[in-house]
């Protein structure tokens, strides 16, 4: 027998397209479309305003399933991380930070990375395969199930802002992540702006500005260099798109200004990207973008075999970045002790390697 396929995830056009193929009228689409979206029900059933012979076709149709939590922990700080187990078995990691003033959940776009940036731990692990809409939708929706945030406020949200900062590399899954960002954004269900969505990127120059075109969320680039010979080793990735390339596709990104600035993500690698000349490097490279640069002090994980720079030095970075005229905030770490950090996400499931416990001496110099 086949399985059902999830309604979570269809593209709303998609579900018209379903509905009237089906001879289901139209308007039905916007009454289910509420009671997933704006409701969260779990089960068709509870859509009372559907008749029931209504009820029981989408009932043998569809299902309305969200991943699976194997499991949950909660950092000392109230950083919360689930593992997530998808219909294959396969798993995936997101987190959710809570702060005064918001909420963010980390959303992941992969199970694993293809990236294999050195100082970051879920790229020790092999790209497995790209999540559907309805995984990356699902996500959100399992976190506000948490939280018992269901009907969608208007206010005070315990997720009130999304980071597409996960597992992966968002721009390679392009359609699927697009796809998901639309449904959460559509003003009958989830509801969430786009100006409350970051999207994180390694730098996939070709899908930068089809992201700004037909999603059109805040960008975040993680730099992590100022030069190419260093960035090629610690972001491979730049090998293909390298730094000019990159900053370039960032001062064309639809839609940025000062209101709506691109942030570049830089981790802080004692020894190796922190020095006061990366610095000023950095502020000649970005010069005209309306931008912010976190900077990230690096968060260890097992096998990690580089350190995180000094506070002094973080302080000093910050200051010639600062007095350029941009705002350089240094992240505070969260969810470290349970390895919900940035760039500490990893399944549980893919047991670390030998190699990665005992690793040889790093090749990187500044």
């Amino acid at each position: 027998m086949n399985q059902k396929q999830n309604i979570i995830g269809i593209a709303r056009e998609d579900l018209e397209k379903e509905f009237t193929d089906a001879g289901i009228a139209k308007f039905r689409v916007k009454q289910v479309w509420h009671w997933l979206y704006f409701q969260g029900v779990r089960s068709f059933e509870e859509m009372q305003n559907l008749p029931k012979d209504l009820r029981q076709t989408l009932t043998d149709t569809y299902m309305i399933h969200r991943p699976d939590i194997t499991k949950a922990l909660r950092s000392c700080d109230g950083t919360q991380k689930w593992l997530l187990r998808f219909a294959d078995g396969e798993e995936a990691e997101c987190v959710h930070i809570p702060e005064v003033d918001r909420g963010t959940i980390c959303i992941s776009s992969q199970v694993g990375c293809t990236l294999t940036c050195k100082f970051c731990h879920t790229g020790t692990q092999k790209l497995v395969r790209n999540l559907t809409s309805a995984e990356i939708v699902g996500q959100l929706m399992l976190a506000r199930d948490a939280f018992n945030e269901w009907p969608t406020p208007f206010s005070n949200r315990h997720i009130s802002n999304i980071v597409m900062m996960g597992m992966g590399e968002p721009l390679y899954n392009f359609d699927n992540v697009a796809k998901a960002l639309k449904i959460i954004m559509d003003p009958e269900g989830i509801s969430l702006s786009k100006r409350k969505i970051t999207l994180s990127t390694s730098g996939v120059v070709p899908m930068m500005d089809r992201c700004g075109q037909e999603i059109g969320v805040n960008l975040a680039v993680s730099l992590h260099a100022v030069r190419d010979d260093l960035r090629n080793i610690l972001v491979p990735l730049n090998k293909k798109y390298p730094i000019k390339e990159l900053i370039e596709a960032c001062r064309r990104y639809p839609g940025v200004n000062n209101a709506n600035r691109i942030t570049f993500e830089y981790v802080m690698l004692k020894g190796v990207n922190d020095t006061n000349n990366d610095a000023k490097e950095l502020v000649r490279l970005i010069r005209g973008i309306p931008a912010k640069i976190n900077l990230i002090p690096f968060n260890p994980w097992p096998g990690s075999t580089f350190e995180c720079s000094t506070a002094d030095r973080i302080a000093a970075f910050s200051e010639i970045v600062s007095k350029a005229g941009y705002s350089s905030p240094v992240r505070t770490p969260r969810g470290r002790d349970i390895l919900a950090a940035c760039g500490q996400l990893k399944s549980e499931s893919i047991r670390p390697s030998k190699s990665l416990l005992n690793p040889g001496p790093t090749a990187l110099t500044a």
